[in-house]
């Protein structure tokens, strides 16, 4: 179930977590997605996966279901089985019945002429940690080798565990925020009235480049505030993260912002400050301003003169009721077009509208994380369970050697494990400790 949704939220877009901030943000992202999938597979079916929270598939409450019945899954089979893995690494039998040394099975050998001692040395030699019985004059050897690395699968099913519980963590508890932040300009991290809240001031972006087009770096100077005092400030880039107050702030892209001031008829300030444009059209910069106040709204589209000069066209208009499609109509008003330090008043309007100049906005990646210490603490716990599965795997040597000199052996193994070419290492040293005397046999295996 945990792959089918993933599979549908690697599909469909996925909401940006600034959505939920407000009733606003939300209405906006959504009417992205009914622009985009609308044509496709109409406003009815995009409202029906709206309702399934498919266009939140890793925050919803089905992914989190799935989660908690993984989780609980995952914690049976690790009860289930630890009893198992306890008594096959505790319990010890030293002595086999006369056919688990039958020859005819597979991994088994049998030498003539190795004295008890040497036999024992021999697995010690290996790393083998070795028992010994006698029964009625034979001797029984045992030889166990990463007794209790068995275990060790336990550390991986608890680091899985702690991966979905992070995961829950820092879906329930976490946050991650888009924030466009103009050049010499503040915004909050967490919404007004949040204890301790977080507020970052790009004080300067620098992008080698960006007139002509071709940015070779982009860094932002970014100062971070808690409560009105700042906490801390950094030059950041990508992949060079400030860190602060559980936030990390990532360096996520950039753009124009011109500088615009809007004035009234008596040389009011109605707006005044750069104007972030974070959208496109026909391929160039463009965004929408509500003239506040007033009941006409901006659109501004940055293009280049000839020359090479940035111009920005303003395209007044009011909003004038529906379409018969229920599609908002507009009434468009004189456009201007400005250059640095140019103002103009459109026909129909009672304000005029200056660019000051043109500076660059920074898109911040502001990240909460609550479960990352768990995520580290998962990660540690399942490689070093999968380190000591693959890397030391049990090996098990039992011997029976007779009144008669005979050495019969069984060897025993994880399935990682090369039999053949370690028990052969182990028969070799054997070989070469047996007895020389009229009564030194050879050996079979």
């Amino acid at each position: 179930m945990l792959a089918l949704f993933a599979v549908v939220g690697m599909i469909l877009r996925q909401m940006p977590g600034f959505a939920f901030r407000s009733p606003t943000d939300y209405a906006n992202e959504m009417d992205k997605l009914h622009t985009l999938y609308d044509p496709v597979l109409g406003a009815g079916v995009v409202g029906t996966l709206e309702r399934l929270q498919l266009f939140q598939v890793f925050s919803s409450v089905w992914f989190s279901v799935g989660l908690v019945v993984l989780i609980l899954s995952i914690v049976a089979c690790t009860i289930d089985r630890t009893p198992r893995l306890w008594r096959q690494s505790a319990e010890i039998r030293v002595v086999q019945p006369d056919a688990f040394y039958d020859p005819r099975l597979p991994d088994r050998a049998m030498l003539a002429g190795v004295a008890p001692a040497d036999a024992a040395r021999v697995l010690r030699r290996h790393r083998f940690a070795v028992r010994q019985e006698v029964v009625d004059g034979t001797t029984y050897l045992y030889g166990d080798r990463n007794r209790w690395m068995k275990m060790a699968t336990l550390l991986s099913h608890a680091g899985l565990v702690l991966f979905l519980v992070a995961a829950a963590v820092t879906s329930r508890l976490g946050d991650e925020q888009g924030l466009v932040v103009a050049e010499g300009e503040s915004m909050t991290v967490q919404p007004i009235g949040t204890p301790g809240l977080l507020l970052v001031r790009n004080l300067s972006f620098e992008a080698p480049g960006f007139e002509t087009g071709h940015p070779t770096d982009f860094t932002t100077h970014l100062a971070v505030y808690q409560d009105g005092k700042q906490i801390a400030d950094k030059v950041i880039r990508v992949n060079d993260p400030l860190a602060v107050a559980g936030y990390t702030f990532h360096q996520n892209g950039f753009g124009p912002a011109p500088d615009v001031v809007i004035r009234d008829g008596a040389g009011k300030v109605l707006w005044t400050g750069p104007i972030p444009m974070t959208d496109e059209a026909a391929g160039f910069p463009f965004t929408e301003l509500a003239v506040p106040g007033r009941d006409v709204a901006l659109q501004l589209l940055l293009q280049r003169a000839a020359d090479g000069a940035g111009v920005l066209l303003v395209l007044p208009f009011k909003p004038a009721g529906t379409n018969p499609d229920g599609t908002p109509a507009a009434v468009g008003l004189e456009p201007l077009a400005l250059t640095r330090g140019e103002s103009g008043t459109s026909a129909g309007t009672d304000f005029s509208v200056e660019l000051r100049g043109f500076s660059q906005y920074t898109l911040l990646i502001a990240k909460k994380d609550p479960g990352q210490g768990l995520i580290w603490i998962a990660f540690g716990l399942l490689i070093t369970g999968l380190l000591i599965t693959f890397w030391m795997p049990r090996r098990r040597v039992w011997g029976r050697l007779d009144t008669d000199g005979r050495l019969a052996l069984v060897v025993r193994a994880d399935r990682y494990v090369d039999v053949g070419r370690e028990f052969g290492s182990v028969l070799d040293d054997l070989v070469a400790a047996r007895r020389t005397g009229p009564d030194a046999g050879a050996g079979t295996a």
